[in-house]
């Protein structure tokens, strides 16, 4: 209890920063798997090396869209909220 009377909510600006910051991020991850795709197979003769890191990027990339499949839900559930207060 003693936490939670110290603690001070988020302001609109700053959740609004942070959405924007995380869409950056989301979107520098993303360019930065495409690049490790391109150069994942220069200059690899065994095949088992490049099926390795097909399988490891295949791995990276699925976990970045369910994250932002899990940022995208909790900010429509926040812009509902904001939709609903607004009403009110």
């Amino acid at each position: 209890s003693h936490i939670m009377s110290e603690y001070v909510r988020m302001t609109d600006k700053e959740r609004d920063q942070i959405d924007q910051d995380a869409q950056i991020f989301m979107r520098t991850c993303a360019d930065a798997i495409y690049q490790l795709r391109t150069e994942a197979h220069k200059g690899v003769q065994s095949a088992q090396v490049k099926e390795h890191r097909t399988a490891v990027l295949d791995f990276i990339e699925d976990y970045l869209k369910r994250v932002c499949k899990l940022y995208s839900e909790q900010r429509a559930i926040r812009v509902k909220r904001v939709i609903d207060k607004k009403r009110l």
